[in-house]
C-alpha cells in the first residue's frame, strides 16, 4: 500500500489528552506556540507532517510522550 494511503491510519488523541489534564486547545497553543489552526488541524486527523521541534514542544507541554499522543491502526481503520 502506498505511503499516502496509510497515513489515514494515523490517529492524533490530542482530545483525549486535553482533557485529562484539564487544558483547552488554545491554552495549549499558547504554551507551544503554533496556531490554533495547525493544532486544529493535527487534532482533528488531518495533517500530513509535524515537526519534531513542534512534537517535542507538545510532549512538554502535554508532560507525555510522542506514543501517547499517536495511536496507529489497523490497515483500513482508524485509532
Amino acid at each position: 500500500m502506498p505511503a499516502e494511503e496509510d497515513l489515514s491510519r494515523l490517529h492524533c488523541r490530542l482530545d483525549e489528552l486535553l482533557e485529562s489534564r484539564g487544558m483547552t486547545l488554545t491554552a495549549l497553543a499558547e504554551a507551544v506556540g503554533v496556531s490554533l489552526v495547525n493544532l486544529s488541524v493535527l487534532k482533528n486527523d488531518r495533517a500530513r507532517a509535524i515537526r519534531f521541534s513542534t512534537l517535542i514542544a507538545l510532549c512538554d507541554a502535554l508532560e507525555c510522550q510522542p506514543g501517547d499522543l499517536f495511536t496507529v491502526g489497523a490497515h483500513g481503520t482508524q485509532g
